[in-house]
């Protein structure tokens, strides 16, 4: 099976089969019938790119019900630390983070869903990052969580004077001040 899952509810790791020869390589990085397959109903709408440099953090960010957004994470260059946060009210794992190392060289996906909150690092000289969501962007909607809050304990791979953030993402509010409207459904 392509996908495994996390220790928290709902979010997996999406690992397309390689096929490779002299020529290079060949894979499905989405397929809506494999994940039809694990019960993965989702409508992709819009797809993002960004390009970032060695040392920056883009994160935590979320954007609110009724538009909140699931999204399928892949580095297409270099390599991130992809990292997730559960926000999902009366979730048993309320507040826990999930990281991982997303390359192109692995090709490994993160898909998700909505009640999270999403940030990378960039651990290469740079890293292309492309992702699916399930709505489209509402600036009106959007939130953020303190991607040095020390509840978290995120290591983001980088020495901090090396980090690189938008003035943005230097003034969301940590974990227990955080504003949001997402509820675990189980």
């Amino acid at each position: 099976m392509p996908f495994t899952k996390t220790p928290i509810p709902d979010l997996m790791v999406f690992e397309p089969s390689v096929y490779g020869d002299e020529r290079g390589y060949f894979f499905e990085s989405y397929n809506k019938q494999n994940f039809i397959r694990e019960n993965i109903s989702l409508d992709f709408v819009q797809d993002n790119q960004a390009r970032s440099v060695y040392g920056v953090v883009r994160g935590l960010h979320f954007q609110l019900a009724p538009h909140a957004q699931t999204k399928l994470i892949r580095a297409l260059e270099g390599t991130i630390l992809d990292v997730a946060v559960d926000l999902r009210k009366n979730s048993p794992t309320y507040g826990k983070v999930f990281t991982i190392e997303l390359s192109a060289q692995n090709k490994k996906q993160l898909l998700v869903p909505k009640g999270f909150a999403h940030g990378y690092s960039v651990l290469t000289e740079t890293a292309e990052v492309f992702y699916k969501c399930d709505d489209f962007y509402h600036k009106e909607l959007e939130g953020g969580l303190a991607f040095n809050d020390p509840a978290l304990e995120i290591d983001w791979k980088i020495p901090a004077d090396k980090m690189i953030l938008s003035a943005k993402d230097t003034q969301h509010a940590v974990l227990s001040e955080c504003k949001h409207n997402f509820v675990y459904r189980g």
